[in-house]
């Protein structure tokens, strides 16, 4: 599997990466298929299955409406969110959908979208199937698809996203971090270094670092809106934003206190996860559901940090992206295969690494750093009351953000050295996920969905 950084930190839409985004690629996906093989002039009808963890939080994460967008043609990375439900009420209002933006069918509410809650297809949790029928019904096509975690998802039998299997080698391939910290050892470059020479052996220095400013751009934007928007999150729970009252304390106080650093990071968070939940733009970092840890950890070292600069971002993302690429590697950052820390726990462990690498810290430091933040996130449950990700997943990402700060400061005041090593915490990651039961992975069966009431 040939990752890059930008498979990693993907710019797109709110609610989840796993439920939202890729079901959206999904449908576009498939519906461009259709034209492609000239099979969309005879398509009558859609029939949409969802299974697994997609079944039970599908409407809770959007999944339905981003089914629809997407199969009229509609991509994460670029698709306006403002759009959506003016996009979702025209199809459901007028009983007619669009294919791939031209070919317009008629459907019967909801669309022949099922939810099976009893069948898992045997890849993945998030298990999709595409059905286009025609004339008397006969089946045109059919296709499953499992979204992965972060956007990603494969087709049928593969093993991997074409992204990541069309790439060419770079010339620092890792797998490991142990084989990583080798490999700077013995070519004599420092993390970032390395893995932006393999960035560029797919494309220019220039153009990967203008992206990277790009993301950190968006990030910003996303912490700017959530400032701004105030009233209550979409869905039953009726979660009022906090992050605006927040920035207001804030801003307004005439005197700083001693713990406002935590603060601004808390609001930092919020503001990202808040945005991301009423369906707003949002990076991938490396999911949805986590995506405001690495946002307000890079808030505060831009804030807070004697001597910050857009280097600095740089090469924070570039090995915050490594960091990631090795729980992609050897585990997984779905939510619905590894809890919470698939998600939490993945996105803590990148930033603190990020933050480290950005002070200039060592190789073994930042190694040090992914390590401590992952070990103490362990088990953590993937629990979103009412299928949304709003309870506990925002304060979530807050706490995950000063979990990181200090993971950071712990192995900047080491050498590097320690017991456990960040493959090990990785492994046993993998291990914990295993064995965790299906309730507490994004399914909202155990934990906090079942005891807290809905509304």
């Amino acid at each position: 599997m040939t990752l890059s950084v930008f498979d990693i930190f993907k710019v797109g839409i709110g609610p989840s990466s796993s439920h939202t985004m890729g079901p959206m690629r999904a449908a576009r996906e498939f519906a461009f298929g259709l034209e492609r093989d000239g099979l969309l002039g005879t398509t009558q009808e859609i029939a949409v299955r969802l299974y697994g963890s997609l079944a039970f939080t599908g409407v809770g994460h959007g999944t339905d409406r981003a089914i629809l967008a997407g199969l009229e043609g509609a991509e994460p990375e670029s698709v306006d969110p403002d759009s959506i439900e003016p996009t979702v009420q025209r199809i459901r209002t007028s009983g007619r959908i669009r294919l791939a933006g031209e070919h317009e069918i008629a459907f019967d509410e909801p669309m022949q979208l099922l939810f099976m809650h009893h069948e898992r297809l045997p890849g993945h949790s998030n298990g999709m199937r595409f059905t286009a029928l025609g004339s008397d019904r006969r089946r045109l096509r059919e296709e499953d698809y499992y979204s992965i975690g972060g956007g990603f998802i494969v087709r049928g039998e593969e093993q991997e996203g074409r992204e990541a299997g069309s790439r060419a080698a770079p010339p620092y391939s890792f797998t490991s971090g142990a084989q990583l910290l080798a490999l700077c050892r013995e070519h004599g470059l420092e993390m970032y270094e390395l893995v932006l020479a393999n960035e560029c052996s797919w494309t220019g220095e220039a153009q990967v670092r203008a992206k990277l400013l790009h993301l950190w751009q968006v990030m910003q934007a996303c912490v700017e809106r959530g400032f701004r928007q105030t009233g209550l999150l979409p869905g039953v729970l009726k979660v009022r934003r906090r992050a605006p009252r927040l920035y207001r304390m804030l801003t307004e106080s005439a005197q700083a206190g001693p713990l406002d650093v935590m603060d601004w990071v808390n609001a930092y968070a919020l503001a990202v996860n808040e945005e991301n939940a009423a369906g707003g733009r949002v990076v991938t970092a490396p999911t949805n559901g986590a995506a405001g840890i690495v946002p307000a950890v890079l808030h505060f070292y831009r804030r807070f940090e004697p001597g910050a600069n857009d280097e600095g971002v740089v090469r924070f993302l570039l090995v915050a992206a490594a960091m990631g690429m090795l729980y992609k590697k050897n585990a997984s950052i779905s939510g619905a295969e590894m809890g919470c820390m698939g998600e939490v726990g993945v996105a803590c462990s990148m930033a603190a690494a990020g933050l480290v690498a950005a002070l200039q810290g060592t190789s073994e430091q930042i190694e040090n750093a992914a390590e401590i933040g992952m070990e103490h996130n362990l088990g953590l449950t993937c629990d979103p009351v009412a299928g949304l990700v709003q309870i506990p997943c925002i304060e979530r990402n807050a706490m995950g953000a000063v979990k990181a700060i200090n993971a950071a400061r712990l192995s900047m005041r080491g050498d590097g050295t320690h017991k456990v090593s960040l493959d090990q915490v990785i492994a046993t990651m993998r291990q914990t996920g295993a064995d965790m039961s299906s309730i507490y992975k994004e399914t909202s069966q155990g934990g906090l969905a079942v005891n807290v009431p809905e509304c």
